[in-house]
């Protein structure tokens, strides 16, 4: 028999002599999965002995990540803004990078509008909407998307973190009129597909080969949803709402040129960690009612 730091230590070095970036961390996750348990529960029982099964589930997940099949889609989980997530291959895997989404639309509600209702359009696995549902208890939020299959997900995740009561699903396309009776709002958050098309081809093996391609594809110039967006779904901002977008790199100034143009009455970029525009942020014509 086998403890679990044997079994731990055998996928990480098989991770590492494959390339795999994250092999420690991956290892770990992977280990934890085929047990049943937490990282934490893990790192508790590393000198403990286990059975047989769970080193084979372990060499089974190990086999799907050298095929590419990233670790979230293996587990079917992931953690978003320090909330767990359901996944599958239905929606994107939550970056970090759409934490900074987050922390700029919280910034702009908090003092200000704390019981804000707020549009997640294009939701997915509705990270960003469990995520300010959270950080935000006055607020009601609407999380929506054109595939059934991410709404699934969705509701699932809005369930599991208790936003039930907050938290509604809706399937509506983004690239058209808002459905009626969808209401007014005083924030909009939006990750849209923004990889143009040709660029698709190029993007690791394991975003391209496994992730949902119609999540990813924002046109030939990568800009499709947001002139959309813009154009359509301004009209559900009240006075002085706002609309956070994420963009790709180097896609801030055009985004930021069309909130202008679009009738709204101020627009800025925030950075990430890498100093890549990553938020741009337009607010239209008068004041959020507090």
């Amino acid at each position: 028999m086998k403890t679990y730091n044997d079994i731990f230590l055998g996928a990480r070095n098989i991770l590492r002599k494959c390339g795999i970036e994250g092999y420690n961390l991956e290892a770990r996750i992977l280990v934890a999965q085929a047990a049943g348990k937490t990282t934490a529960q893990l790192l508790r029982d590393m000198n403990l002995y286990t059975s047989s099964d769970v080193e084979s589930k372990v060499l089974d997940y190990t086999a799907r990540r050298l095929r590419g099949e990233p670790v979230a889609y293996i587990t079917g989980s992931w953690e978003f803004y320090g909330l767990p997530m359901f996944v599958t291959p239905d929606v994107l895997i939550p970056r970090m990078d759409t934490e900074l989404l987050v922390d700029i639309a919280k910034y702009l509600l908090i003092g200000k509008k704390m019981d804000a209702r707020i549009l997640d359009l294009g939701t997915g696995s509705g990270c960003i909407a469990c995520a300010l549902g959270h950080e935000l208890p006055a607020s009601k939020l609407v999380a929506v998307d054109i595939s059934a299959s991410a709404l699934d997900v969705c509701r699932r995740n809005v369930a599991a973190n208790r936003l039930s009561s907050r938290v509604i699903c809706m399937q509506a396309d983004a690239l058209s009129s808002p459905p009626l009776g969808v209401g007014q709002f005083d924030m909009i958050v939006s990750n849209p597909p923004y990889v143009p098309s040709a660029e698709i081809i190029s993007l690791d093996a394991s975003v391209r080969d496994y992730e949902p391609i119609w999540a990813l594809d924002g046109g030939e110039d990568g800009l499709k949803f947001y002139k959309a967006i813009i154009k359509y779904w301004k009209s559900v901002l009240n006075p002085g709402g706002y609309l956070v977008f994420e963009v790709g790199e180097n896609q801030a100034e055009a985004v930021k040129e069309m909130l202008l143009s679009g009738g709204f009455s101020a627009a800025w970029t925030h950075p990430d960690t890498q100093k890549i525009e990553r938020v741009v942020v337009g607010q239209m014509p008068g004041e959020l009612q507090a």
